[in-house]
Parts: structure tokens; C-alpha cells; sequence
């Protein structure tokens, strides 16, 4: 117990340390924490996410790494092909992601290179193409709607699932 209180301690004085450096702004802050810079399909400007979104292990763990811990897993599968279907996907690019009206999502020949990284998917969902797809990220559809990063993500395991890469390579 005592080591318990002693390493909580510390923990909390090297965090003071930490944020008495000269920068305090929460985008400066916001720049420690996020590893993975997300940029739009349509021009490739930075794009801004708020990180408070990402709220869940997995989204954290994508935010951190750009890999999708829902490739193979099952239930976030069956709950990403919810999604799919539920925001129309499945009208322009198929029941497996396959292509229909619009393009493939599962082939070699993406029609944005970047899509072959579950980053690069993760971008294109997000905030859209200039292909004519609409961006589906929470609050870009309408002001309380759309899809979060976690839900995203497992979008993604839906269509990897039926793909011959993971993106995560």
C-alpha cells in the first residue's frame, strides 16, 4: 500500500513539473498526446478531431499508433457492418465493401492509395472525398451527427474483414 501512495506521488509531481513548462495552451497539449497527424483526402490540409472523442482503449490506441486493434475481432466487426448499413454505405460501395456506384474499398486498386492504412480509411471516412462522398465524422454530417473515431474503427474491421490486406501492415 505504502508503494502504492509513494508511486502515485511521484506521479503527480513529475505531472506538476510537466505542466509548469513554458507552453500551456490545450492545442500544445493536444500536440503532446496525439502521435497520429490525420490529414482530409480532398487536399491533404491537416485535420483537426477533437481528442476527447476518442474516448474509448481502442480509439486511444489508434490515435497513439494509426493501427486498428478491431481488425479480427469478431463483435466489432458485426457491429461495424451495423454501421455500414445504417449510413448507407453498402448503396455505393457494396455489401462487403466491393464496390458498386462508388469504388472498392477491399482491392488492391483503392482509388485513394492512403485508403490501403487504416489511417489513411480512417481519413477518407471521416472527413470525406471530392469523389462525391459526404464526410461521416460526428459533427460533420450535421452538428450532433455521424460517426466517432471508435465507431470508425470498427467500420474499418468490417471492411478489412473482407479484404486481403488488414491495414495495419
Amino acid at each position: 500500500m505504502r508503494n502504492v501512495f509513494l508511486t502515485t506521488m511521484l506521479a503527480v509531481m513529475l505531472a506538476a513539473c510537466n505542466n509548469n513548462s513554458t507552453s500551456s495552451s490545450a492545442a500544445e497539449a493536444d500536440s503532446d498526446i496525439k502521435a497520429v497527424q490525420f490529414v482530409t483526402t480532398q487536399d491533404g490540409q491537416p485535420m483537426q478531431i477533437d481528442l476527447k472523442m476518442f474516448d474509448t482503449p481502442a480509439a486511444k490506441e489508434f490515435l497513439a499508433s494509426g493501427k486498428n486493434p478491431y481488425i479480427g475481432n469478431e463483435e466489432a466487426i458485426k457491429e461495424g457492418k451495423k454501421k455500414f448499413n445504417l449510413f448507407s454505405c453498402v448503396a455505393c460501395h457494396g455489401g462487403h465493401g466491393e464496390g458498386a456506384v462508388g469504388p472498392g474499398l477491399i482491392g488492391d486498386n483503392f482509388r485513394y492509395a492512403k485508403n490501403a492504412t487504416n489511417k489513411g480509411m480512417f481519413e477518407t471516412i471521416w472527413h470525406g472525398t471530392n469523389g462525391g462522398m459526404g464526410a461521416k465524422g460526428f459533427g460533420l454530417m450535421a452538428p450532433d451527427d455521424g460517426l466517432k473515431p471508435d465507431d470508425v474503427l470498427k467500420v474499418i474491421a468490417f471492411i478489412r474483414s473482407h479484404a486481403k490486406i488488414t491495414g495495419n501492415e
